[in-house]
């Protein structure tokens, strides 16, 4: 493999699939999951809190920018959505590091909700996973970006922007995805905030200066900034690999979503409106899903779910041996867990029983 090809290295209408809510209904909820997972609002229904949460909404045209050539559109009532979590540095994110220009995926999850709306899985892709990146088109420049042969997962947000980034998921794993959903570090700290922190227990303690974060073994209710800390964190703890900070990111994200259902954000309209404003700044979503009256109904039909009701999995991968830092998929596990999303099914504990992504050393630290 050379080493060019080693360094380069939202979504479609809602169908008949969606459902729309009730125009008498005049108070909207808001469903929330966060970072490196899924994060959807609803606001409300107050006219002026309308408009502006609308307002707030940013939307990217999936549908014109990848076209025909797709899956399927399987209409069964079950639902895919790719999360992006942005490590973009430009404006408020600049106090994470330097901006370069550019920014990539630095978490990603695939969700799946079943049919029913009553369970998820979760599929999270390494970051550094080598992929065959489809030929794209730039979202900066409109140029053509040229398929390439085993390229970092998160490149091709680098290089495309959203559309390349579900074009690439799509590729891999031959699911369409109906909706896309994305936050930045800025938005990730604040939405953790305005939910008053998320209570997490760890086993061990966790010094990375690299995140700033701090913790000793313990419970605690974490801020927004020390939440992003958590889910960047790697090279303290497990191994420190990618891997092991991605089974930080899933324990994580269910224990924000208890958190979401258990502050009272429903019955509260002061909280609701703060969390929803909050959140409809943080997130740019596909074009079908940037408008509160869409999302809401989007919200709506998640809003059964909680931690118990998800199972999160990690693609099943291992380790490059031409180099440490990158992993390879696994092609027939690989399978078994697109086979199990596409049948609305759980994904069978065979499909990663041999994955590296299971052995991150890191899956206890974080409950």
């Amino acid at each position: 493999m050379s080493e060019q090809s080693r360094s380069a290295g939202r979504i479609r209408g809602t169908g008949s699939r969606r459902r729309k809510p009730s125009r008498a209904r005049r108070v909207k909820r808001v469903a929330l999951w966060g970072a490196a997972a899924l994060v959807v609002v609803g606001g409300s229904g107050l006219a002026y809190a309308y408009v502006t949460l609308d307002g707030n909404l940013k939307g990217v045209d999936i549908d014109a920018a990848l076209g025909t050539d797709r899956p399927d559109d399987v209409d069964n009532g079950s639902q895919d959505i790719l999360v992006l979590g942005s490590d973009s540095r430009s404006g408020a994110n600049g106090k994470y590091g330097a901006d370069e220009g550019s920014a990539r995926a630095d978490t990603a999850m695939i969700v799946h909700v079943d049919e029913g709306h009553t369970a998820a899985s979760v599929v999270s892709v390494p970051r550094d996973t080598l992929v065959d990146r489809p030929a794209c088109t730039s979202d900066t420049t409109g140029e053509q970006v040229a398929a390439a042969h085993e390229q970092m997962f998160n490149s091709a947000y680098q290089v495309g922007g959203p559309a390349c980034a579900v074009k690439t998921v799509e590729a891999m794993s031959g699911i369409r995805m109906d909706h896309y959903v994305e936050v930045d570090f800025t938005g990730f700290e604040k939405l953790v905030d305005e939910l008053g922190g998320v209570k997490v227990t760890t086993s061990e303690s966790i010094d990375d200066p690299d995140s700033h974060l701090a913790l000793k073994p313990g419970t605690h209710t974490l801020s927004g900034e020390q939440s992003l800390g958590l889910v960047r964190t790697r090279h303290s703890v497990g191994d420190g690999s990618d891997l092991g900070r991605i089974q930080l990111q899933q324990a994580f994200v269910k224990a924000l979503m208890d958190q979401a259902k258990s502050v009272g954000v429903f019955s509260n309209p002061k909280t609701l409106f703060g969390l929803a404003d909050t959140a409809t700044q943080a997130v740019t979503t596909d074009s079908e899903l940037a408008s509160v009256k869409k999302l809401t109904g989007f919200a709506n039909g998640l809003k059964g779910l909680g931690s118990k009701n998800v199972d999160m999995v990690t693609l099943p991968v291992e380790y490059d041996p031409q180099d440490p830092n990158r992993v390879l998929p696994q092609k027939k596990a690989g399978e078994q867990v697109w086979a199990a999303l596409k049948q609305d099914k759980p994904v069978p504990a065979s499909a990663t029983a041999k994955s590296a992504g299971d052995k991150g050393d890191a899956g206890d630290v974080v409950r």
